[in-house]
């Protein structure tokens, strides 16, 4: 058991275990890791990642709430069956996992594909939702990696696992410890995204891989859009996360957003990259409790949705978020 420094006048104390276990959901294994005790924090990853992408804030989260990381279907530790690997299919799956541990609402955090996937639960099972945190989240505009789109051209996905094997994970690695030792520090997206390709030696993973990215991205870009539905967030807290360097997906997609949803808050962490919560693990854990310590959960309200719906969105929002495209 690790510990760590508190902020000043705060006790140092020990983490909280992380306890990692397997759960069956409708027939298919699904691995996540628990730890903590409150309100529950549910988080996400992105596509080719698993639970371990949150390694970093997860200990420090779990110091004031339960936490839960699940690696998604077709990823990880969990099963990869042939079947839905939609957008809807995995916000299912997220109320599923939450049901069967005994939570019925929580924080949804969610990062690159798991962003949209968080954007998803709200829309879907709104009284699941408490709060919505968006973390260089997909689906609020085109623009995305071209390493991503070329790989939803037929056959691309017997090529990727060339791009990164094992070994160039290993030298990565090396290089950013020593760099390290030197006093430079390395941003993650390199071992991050290296390590997410090689994952594709894996046959099934391969597969699940294909039919993810080919449910959400295009050769042209982004396919899937909440823009148009991000009005109907207006009540719930929303924190907004990204990198001003985010090679991946811009962090103008979160300024944008941020225009488009009243009351949501945007943190930029500064030269940061599409892996914010590993560049500063700290930081992200601060941002993240300060917005769930200052906002008071969501609760769900059916007539008011109604109203939402029959108003759509504000005309003058929209056209000031366009002006920020």
């Amino acid at each position: 058991m690790s510990t760590a420094t508190a902020t000043a006048g705060v006790s140092r104390t020990a983490d909280p275990r992380i306890e990692h276990h397997t759960i069956t959901l409708h027939g298919n294994e699904v691995s996540y890791s628990i730890a903590g005790e409150g309100p529950l924090v549910g988080l996400i990853h992105g596509i080719t990642e698993t639970a371990d992408v949150w390694r970093g804030v997860m200990p420090r989260l779990a110091r004031h709430y339960t936490v839960i990381a699940g690696d998604l279907l077709g990823h990880g530790r969990s099963a990869k069956p042939r079947g839905d690997y939609s957008l809807g299919a995995y916000a299912s799956g997220m109320r599923d996992l939450m049901g069967a541990l005994g939570y019925e609402s929580g924080t949804v955090v969610g990062r690159s594909l798991g962003g949209g996937i968080a954007m998803q639960f709200a829309y879907q099972f709104p009284e699941y939702t408490e709060r919505m945190v968006l973390v260089s989240s997909g689906g609020l505009g085109r623009t995305v990696h071209p390493l991503l789109r070329a790989a939803t051209l037929p056959g691309s996905e017997l090529v990727l696992p060339l791009i990164a094997p094992a070994f160039a994970i290993r030298a990565g690695e090396m290089a950013g410890a020593a760099l390290s030792r030197l006093g430079v520090h390395v941003r993650a997206d390199i071992a991050e995204m290296a390590r997410g390709y090689a994952s594709l030696n894996d046959p099934e993973a391969r597969d699940a891989f294909r039919h993810t990215l080919r449910a959400v991205v295009d050769p042209g870009g982004q396919r899937v859009s909440a823009l148009d539905r991000l009005y109907l967030a207006e009540d719930v807290p929303v924190l907004l996360v990204w990198g001003t360097d985010d090679p991946i997906i811009p962090v103008g997609h979160g300024r944008r957003a941020e225009e488009l949803i009243p009351q949501s808050r945007l943190v930029e962490f500064e030269g940061s990259g599409h892996w914010p919560q590993l560049d500063d693990p700290e930081r992200f854990a601060d941002v993240l409790i300060d917005f769930i310590e200052t906002t008071e959960p969501y609760s769900f309200d059916l007539e008011r949705m109604k109203q939402q719906l029959r108003e759509g969105q504000d005309p003058a929002v929209a056209q000031k978020a366009e002006a920020r495209r």
